[in-house]
């Protein structure tokens, strides 16, 4: 098998699915990474992909100011999935007609064929898809045939299929498209010819021998915070190079209850004994006064990276030079910390917050997957099932669960309400069906009564999402006596606690982390 994956291309033009379409195709076995439309033919040549998809986007191809794509791209013989703006955008640039609906379609419709094709092989003659539009295509250009239409949409789906060049106006990767991954499925495998192949396995032995020829002979620490995304890229790193790979677990005094033993514990049952740093004094000075989530997170980063260039500088004094750091950056970190023309929601420590002048070079094996991807990957290494299930938990740790100033006492409470959630939620049989829940502790404080005596205690925020990749999500509907069991024992067992609140902010327009 080739050590490169069969490569396709997500072309964004600002698409609100358009990591939806990504998680679509790579659960179709099939790995793509998303790219700007900014991007060059030339540059999309040089990676030799099997096909392109166009996302869709807020613009109309109607305005001066709508984003364009090289037009070089239309001829480089690649096949292409234009998807609402992106097909509109097809049509436009390669001479058809687009003009604003006279009827706008948003919500539920009927897809109509009108002729057989490869990219509607084998799916229903009418079936219901998802639209969303102002704009459509009144007339293709020439060389497209009209392969489908809605009673609103005279050309909902178009192709040509000499050139391999196909356009929908409906959105096939929501689960409103009930026939979305067929169709997709036929673009990626009908028309693009793409295997199909790219599972953890294959992404295994193709990673295993990139790591292999980067280290070569040479020697690299990983950067372990306790989660799962460094956990599984220290064994994958470890799988490749064996004792080359020197795993350092740094406690920065960020951590949860009981997280330090757990985490060597863990590393130690699958045969991989841990370097451990006790640099917890070293962060919360750093950390003194700071409130500022992204002055914590840069903070945070770049203390990071001093502790393992200094640790790796003593091994090189004493066992030979060390060039390679490895992290466990995932692509929701990428994403989210802007790249290119993306805004910077949040700078995630491990690449927003990491110093220009890092004297490592960087080794990111799972740099392109999303958690659930990563966790799949996990089991796929033969890592304990407590470990790949655990929950996420960010680089930074507890300073950005603790809003405002970051000390130890409010560290301890954190701690002690966190740890009583999660064992909760776990009593209640509930650990895989939330993505993600963890307790926040807020700077608000409010007056309660205990007894006969007035309190003047923290807020503390439940935070409990669903997801799958940690792109989007939903708060969690906990039953209400497990909700009561949570704020009862926290109420309770953490003195200087006395309310306790549930976030119910889906994301977007949160975040699953508040800072």
């Amino acid at each position: 098998m080739s050590d490169t994956p069969q490569l396709v291309i997500i072309i964004d033009f600002g698409a609100q699915y358009g990591q939806l379409i990504a998680r679509r195709v790579r659960d179709l076995h099939v790995y793509c990474e998303i790219v700007p439309h900014t991007v060059s033919a030339a540059e999309i040549s040089e990676r030799k992909p099997h096909g392109l998809i166009l996302t869709g986007g807020p613009s109309s191809v109607l305005t001066e100011d709508a984003p364009r794509l090289d037009p070089e791209i239309w001829g480089l013989g690649i096949p292409i999935l234009g998807i609402c703006y992106g097909m509109q955008l097809m049509a436009y640039e390669l001479g058809g007609r687009v003009e604003q609906a006279q009827k706008r379609e948003y919500g539920q419709a009927m897809l109509k064929k009108t002729v057989d094709s490869e990219l509607l092989r084998d799916m229903p003659e009418e079936h219901s898809v998802w639209m969303s539009h102002g704009d459509h295509v009144l007339d293709p250009p020439a060389g497209f045939r009209v392969l489908a239409r809605t009673d609103n949409t005279p050309v909902a789906v178009m192709g040509d299929e000499k050139r391999h060049l196909y356009g929908v106006q409906f959105h096939p990767e929501v689960v409103h498209s009930p026939f979305g991954n067929d169709m997709l499925r036929n673009f990626l495998y009908r028309v693009a010819g793409c295997r199909g192949d790219w599972t953890p396995a294959s992404f295994i032995d193709s990673t295993v021998e990139q790591i292999r020829r980067q280290i070569g002979s040479g020697r690299a620490i990983c950067a372990l915070s306790g989660g799962v995304d460094s956990a599984v890229a220290a064994a994958l790193v470890h799988r490749a190079v064996g004792s080359q790979l020197i795993p350092i677990f740094v406690d920065h005094g960020l951590l949860r209850k009981n997280e330090k033993e757990e985490v060597i514990q863990a590393f130690e049952r699958i045969g991989m004994p841990l370097t451990t740093i006790d640099a917890a004094e070293r962060f919360l000075s750093r950390l003194k006064g700071v409130k500022d989530p992204e002055r914590k997170r840069k903070i945070i980063g770049e203390e990071f990276i001093r502790v393992f260039e200094e640790q790796a500088a003593k091994i090189s004094a004493e066992r030979g030079p060390i060039e390679f750091l490895v992290q466990g950056t995932l692509y929701p970190d990428v994403i989210e910390s802007g790249t290119g023309q993306a805004a910077v929601i949040k700078s995630h420590h491990n690449v927003g917050g990491l110093p220009e002048d890092m004297q490592l070079k960087l080794i990111e094996p799972l740099r392109n997957l999303f958690k659930d991807e990563v966790r799949r990957l996990g089991a796929s290494l033969g890592l304990p099932e407590e470990m790949v299930w655990r929950q996420p938990f960010p680089g930074p740790g507890l300073a950005i669960r603790v809003i405002g100033e970051v000390d130890d006492e409010r560290l301890e409470a954190l701690r002690e309400a966190d740890f009583i959630a999660r064992e909760e939620i776990a009593r209640a049989g509930l650990s895989r069906e939330i993505w993600q829940y963890f307790v926040v502790l807020t700077s608000t404080r409010s007056v309660g009564v205990m007894g006969d005596g007035r309190t003047y205690g923290f807020t503390a925020a439940l935070r409990a999402v669903t997801s799958q990749d940690g792109m989007t999500a939903d708060w969690a509907e906990i039953p209400y006596p497990v909700l009561r069991k949570i704020s009862n024992r926290i109420i309770n067992e953490v003195p200087t606690i006395n309310r306790v609140v549930y976030d119910i902010t889906s994301k977007p327009p949160g975040t699953i982390e508040w800072e």
